[in-house]
């Protein structure tokens, strides 16, 4: 038995050495790519404003009667590269554009806070100066879905409608809770210890299967110099205060058209607070899908099509 403990020991201690092998070489062989490949990370596929003395990152593509603006959810690095397989299809008869807050693509990285009203005031300074004007069919994703909501109770008439893209609302108890939970927190450590040794090179950022090989490339590079940085977490840490902003006032009348996912299709309550937030809209429809959170990025096809026609229905 005594024997057989140390043959197990020894093979323990023996992956042990090659897993710390592994990360130290992955952690030289990051720092090297992120010097090789820095224009990568740092040219910006659209325009850079100056807000508050620092870069903000705005893509623009098509033109059309109406301007779509795409808000990413939480932690998703690369928005313009995340949302391409969606407005590639809509830019047509569209003005598209997506945001792309600090600490997300080519945008700063910033000192200070990064509440929802800071990053609201932030996002509608940034498009004004981009001269993309309102009014606006807000397009959120996720966690962005708090802004969206606080935008259209503030500012209802820069809004036209909210697509909601399996979006977060204030009306989900559970949310808080869940954003401020031990695996969140672990999450949370796990993601930059796998940005800190380039682990993250190894992992594929296509989720729809469309991007180029160099887009692939761009999107990598931006996750591995930017994924969950300290903008992106204080953002995380600003949920409850939002959502007790949003529910001290009444939901937005604005239309909305909200797609669910499948990964919360057996959770009863989720559809409900979206079926609420459609009901107190003057007009509102709710989509299920059998797909990944990231819905945008899996039904592209049948999404954009919904969206054509909730819009032309909207002004028809």
């Amino acid at each position: 038995m005594k024997k057989a403990f140390k043959i197990i020991g020894k093979v323990f201690f023996g992956l042990l050495i090659l897993i710390v092998l592994f990360v130290i070489i992955m952690t030289i062989y990051n720092q090297i790519m992120l010097k090789k490949n820095k224009d990568l990370y740092e040219t910006p596929l659209g325009q850079l404003v100056d807000i508050d003395g620092h870069n903000m990152s705005i893509y623009t593509e098509g033109k059309g009667e109406h301007t779509i603006v795409f808000m990413s959810g939480w932690d998703t690095v690369s928005p313009i590269l995340d949302f391409k397989p969606l407005y590639s299809r809509l830019s047509d008869d569209y003005r598209c554009v997506v945001i792309e807050k600090f600490g997300y693509g080519f945008s700063d990285i910033v000192d200070g806070e990064r509440d929802f009203d800071t990053i609201l005031r932030q996002d509608r300074e940034a498009l004004k100066k981009a001269g993309i004007e309102a009014p606006y069919v807000l397009c959120p994703h996720s966690l962005s879905g708090f802004e969206a909501t606080l935008w259209a109770q503030k500012y209802p008439d820069e809004v036209e409608a909210i697509v909601g893209l399996d979006m977060s609302t204030a009306n989900y108890p559970e949310l808080a809770e869940m954003k401020d939970s031990f695996p969140q927190k672990a999450a949370i450590c796990i993601n930059k210890a796998l940005r800190a040794t380039g682990v993250l090179r190894l992992m594929d950022f296509d989720i729809s299967g469309t991007l180029s090989e160099q887009e692939k490339k761009i999107y990598k590079e931006i996750a591995c110099h930017k994924d969950t940085n300290e903008n992106i977490v204080s953002e995380n840490e600003n949920i409850g205060a939002v959502i007790l902003e949003i529910n001290s006032a009444a939901l937005p009348e604005t239309p909305t058209l909200q797609f669910l996912s499948g990964d919360n299709k057996n959770d009863e309550l989720w559809y409900l607070t979206h079926k609420e937030y459609a009901d107190a809209s003057t007009r509102g429809e709710i989509v299920q899908l059998e797909c990944g959170h990231y819905v945008h990025d899996f039904e592209y096809e049948r999404i954009s099509k919904d969206i054509k026609e909730f819009i032309e229905k909207d002004n028809g």
